[in-house]
């Protein structure tokens, strides 16, 4: 054979099988590509089996052709994206089929990354500044596995959750992935679903405050009012930004609001930080409502929580009454039920909860009727508007935060109304361990002025109970408090006397227990007997060790099991060692000797005290593996 004729040989069996090469790939583009499968996988066809699991299904691409028109790109590049734009021209785009998701669903399980229970929640999946979807893509369904919301995949989610708890108290990280209209748990009691309220009542201004909140939080406040408010009782909500100093907070709230919420819900700015109580003040003069109704603005309304507190104040204007507090972890946002309890405060003015005695819980009703508080926690309450402005409203004299609702409740009930807690009125609140921001503009603490005003005003002859208490505030400018003095005698106010007799005895009876105890204990400057931590109560459920994988070592504190916020070295291991002796709670907290929490706040281990609250020292130990494997967060 010729080397001519070789060559034309070669060259036409080169072009048979390249033509049948590219003749195969043809086929298989169109056959993968076909919009006429005339298989049965539509998502209509969830009951019959499959053949195969489809990788895509086909669905609308219009409302995301906006990311491929970008005038600010490069020549090159918008040519590029212009003409990809023309090659997909037919309208459509590809997305993971329902099948192959529901398939790969019931097969993937994902680990708890931090420990809580999130089977409540669900995920907001939108970028920072995108205000189109609100309510996240899950709009709110319960049923998705959150289990890894908390989970820190990134250097840039690792700072994200940093600066919040620095500029919030809270973690902002997993409020920024919450849906808008997450569920929240119904805590109310079984009765309360059943209790008919009056179809007329009187109308609601909802009073949110903030400084400096954040955004998501806050968003997530409104939006629960608006879901779970009787719609014909809630006549506004009237939001006060108290002079923020987060760049663009208020442009980017007053954007939200007038893309996504009703016309009812109005925005105000104070011309300058006046601080919650005179913020309040501010608000409530705005108000056009029947009723006032004041909120945090980091809160989730529950369940029909409107209703209850309208209908008390129906019966009577001069009941001042509040929701039931229910926890919303600061951590890890899981939602959790208040138990029945009421509001009292120290002769320091300051805030505690009271248990409701037992043998007035014997019934079921028991569980729902109105409980009578001698104080209010003061974040949360419902108050006739007239009432409101008639009474006093709030001292202006106070300065940014603390004691108004111990002067409030005082007044109140000295002055011929009545608090009230409310059982089948539940709403959720963020507890923080700290204020995020700082008291009066002056630097002084304000709680400290602000309880020195209540005291001179309101106690008589036992603001010297208060003074023994803070010794320090006798010398203290409280100013002017002559118009408050002037309000008890137009309004015709019963003494402090009558108040501890007829509502707040207890103050009393805790006074001379305390005062018997150090008597018989010999300790002096009436102070109560400190309670060790090994006296407290709490229910451990396993003891160990907690060893390095593979190793003799063994978790230790670097102090005495005493000192507070001790760090931990590794030691060989001793049974016999207390520094190494770990107890579980109930409630998941690892605690050293019985006395101090392994804590793993801002991302350190140490031992400190035992706050409660879960969190930072809530912790998962998984037993799935060979090796107990511990972690938390």
């Amino acid at each position: 054979m010729s080397q001519a004729s070789f060559r034309l040989r070669s060259f036409l069996i080169g072009m048979s099988v390249a033509s049948l090469t590219w003749g195969a790939s043809i086929y298989l583009y169109l056959s993968l590509n076909s919009h006429t499968d005339t298989t049965t996988l539509s998502d209509g066809d969830k009951g019959q089996s499959l053949p195969y699991i489809p990788l895509r299904d086909i669905s609308s691409r219009n409302h995301v052709l906006k990311h491929f028109v970008d005038g600010n790109e490069s020549k090159t590049n918008g040519q590029w994206k212009l003409k990809f734009k023309q090659l997909v021209d037919d309208g459509t785009m590809y997305k993971n089929s329902p099948a192959l998701v529901a398939d790969l669903k019931s097969k993937v399980k994902v680990v708890n990354g931090f420990g809580s229970k999130l089977n409540s929640y669900s995920v907001r999946n939108v970028g920072k500044n995108d205000m189109s979807f609100g309510g996240g893509l899950d709009k709110g369904n319960s049923n998705l596995d959150m289990e890894s919301l908390g989970l820190i995949k990134t250097i840039e989610e690792k700072k994200e959750r940093e600066q919040g708890f620095k500029k919030h108290a809270f973690n902002a990280l997993i409020s920024s992935r919450l849906s808008y209209h997450r569920n929240v748990p119904d805590t109310r009691h079984d009765r309360c679903s059943s209790i008919e309220y009056p179809v007329k009542l009187p109308s609601a201004s909802v009073i949110i405050c903030f400084y400096n909140e954040e955004f998501h939080a806050l968003v997530r406040s409104i939006h629960s009012v608006l879901d779970r408010s009787n719609t014909q009782n809630l006549h506004e909500v009237i939001l006060v930004d108290d002079f923020s100093d987060i760049d663009g907070l208020n442009e980017q709230l007053q954007k939200y609001i007038e893309k996504r919420f009703p016309i009812k819900v109005r925005l105000y700015k104070t011309p300058r930080r006046e601080g919650l109580i005179r913020a309040r003040i501010f608000g409530a003069k705005r108000a056009t409502g029947d009723v006032l109704v004041f909120l945090d603005s980091h809160i989730e309304a529950n369940v029909n929580w409107l209703d209850p507190l309208l209908a008390r104040i129906k019966q009577n204007f001069t009941r001042v009454v509040m929701p039931l507090i229910d926890i919303i972890n600061a951590e890890t946002f899981e939602y959790t039920a208040s138990p029945l309890v009421k509001g009292g405060f120290n002769w320091g003015l300051h805030f505690k909860w009271d248990n409701v005695p037992e043998d007035s819980l014997l019934h079921g009703e028991d569980f729902v009727k109105p409980i009578q508080s001698p104080a209010m926690a003061g974040g949360l309450f419902a108050m006739d508007t007239k009432y409101f402005h008639d009474l006093g409203e709030y001292d202006s004299g106070m300065d940014v935060w603390g004691g108004e609702n111990i002067e409030l409740s005082i007044r109140v009930w000295t002055c011929g109304g009545s608090l009230e807690i409310v059982p089948c009125s539940r709403v959720g609140h963020i507890f923080r361990r700290r204020r995020p921001y700082g008291s009066s503009s002056a630097g002084e603490d304000s709680t400290v002025k602000n309880s020195v005003r209540v005291a001179e005003v309101w106690l008589d002859e036992y603001k010297e109970e208060f003074y023994k208490t803070k010794p320090t505030a006798r010398n203290l400018d409280y100013g002017d408090i002559s118009e408050r003095k002037s309000i008890r005698v137009k309004l015709h106010c019963k003494s402090f006397k009558w108040y501890l007799e007829k509502i707040y005895p207890q103050l009393i009876e805790e006074t001379s227990e305390a005062k018997s105890s150090n008597n018989g204990s010999k300790i002096s400057n009436n102070k109560v007997p400190y309670s060790p931590w090994n006296e407290r109560k709490r229910n451990y459920i396993s003891q160990f060790q907690i060893n390095l994988m593979g190793t003799k070592f063994c978790i230790q504190s670097e102090h005495s099991v005493t000192t507070k916020n001790s760090g931990l070295v590794l030691a060989p291991c001793q049974a016999w060692n207390k520094k190494q002796r770990w107890s579980e709670t109930d409630r998941h907290e690892l605690v050293l000797a019985e006395l101090l929490c392994l804590d793993a706040g801002n991302n350190k281990l140490r031992i400190s005290k035992c706050h409660e609250m879960m969190g930072s020292q809530e912790w998962k130990i998984s037993s799935k593996v060979k090796y107990h494997l511990l972690f938390n967060n």
